[in-house]
């Protein structure tokens, strides 16, 4: 585990936050395997079986969404459009990738065509490169619920505006490529098919993307 993952570690929304939403990593064998015969399901018209695919992947896809655009609100909206577009191309869906690659697929070009339509951001960073919407429960996004004393509480909140400030600093590009490995603990290759390009430019974004951060948490990273 580098740094980043132990700095980040419960102070950025990830898998772990995901409560009941997500049984554990993704791309587990059993969770895999589970995915493939709920899709099939969902294929062939079992809407109860796409319902069970949302309560299983939306608190990762929220969690991915959230750490890109950082607005709770947006991230939300953004995570109900990408499930009624997975349902919509659901019949396309030939299990190529792993179910939850194709998901973060997705969420990426939502979040791509979101950020798009506002003032970019990352400044001088460089860069790579028939579902209705109330039929997705508002209580799909499940929130982290511990137990800290007020000082812990206002510790880990100020450690966790830094960390976000910090990867706002980030082209999006480099900001997914750490989130996605360092937060949501896909495989390179799972997220070279996510944001389609060749593994060893996602290697290069993750050693510019955490060297960055490195600079820019210093005193947190001096402190540990």
């Amino acid at each position: 585990m580098n740094f980043f993952q132990r700095l980040t570690s419960n102070r950025l929304l990830g898998p772990a936050d995901s409560g009941r939403a997500a049984s554990g990593m993704p791309g587990e064998p059993m969770e895999e395997a589970e995915d493939e015969a709920l899709v099939k399901r969902a294929q062939a018209g079992h809407m109860k079986a796409y319902d069970l695919l949302v309560t299983r992947h939306r608190g990762r896809i929220y969690a991915m969404i959230r750490n890109m655009v950082k607005n709770e609100t947006d991230a939300w909206d953004l995570s109900q459009e990408v499930f009624i577009k997975a349902w919509q191309a659901l019949p396309r869906f030939e299990a190529k990738a792993r179910f939850s690659t194709w998901l973060y697929r997705i969420a990426h070009n939502a979040v791509y065509d979101f950020t798009r339509r506002r003032r970019p951001e990352g400044g001088d960073e460089i860069n790579d490169e028939t579902f209705a919407r109330d039929r997705i429960d508002p209580a799909a996004v499940a929130t982290p619920t511990e137990s800290r004393s007020p000082d812990d509480a206002l510790a880990g909140d100020e450690l966790r505006g830094k960390i976000e400030a910090a990867l706002a600093k980030l082209s999006p590009e480099h900001r997914e490529a750490v989130i996605l490995k360092d937060v949501q603990g896909l495989a390179y290759k799972e997220i070279a098919d996510v944001m389609e390009c060749s593994l060893g430019t996602v290697m290069s974004r993750l050693f510019y993307a955490r060297q960055k951060l490195q600079t820019l948490l210093k005193d947190e990273y001096d402190s540990r």
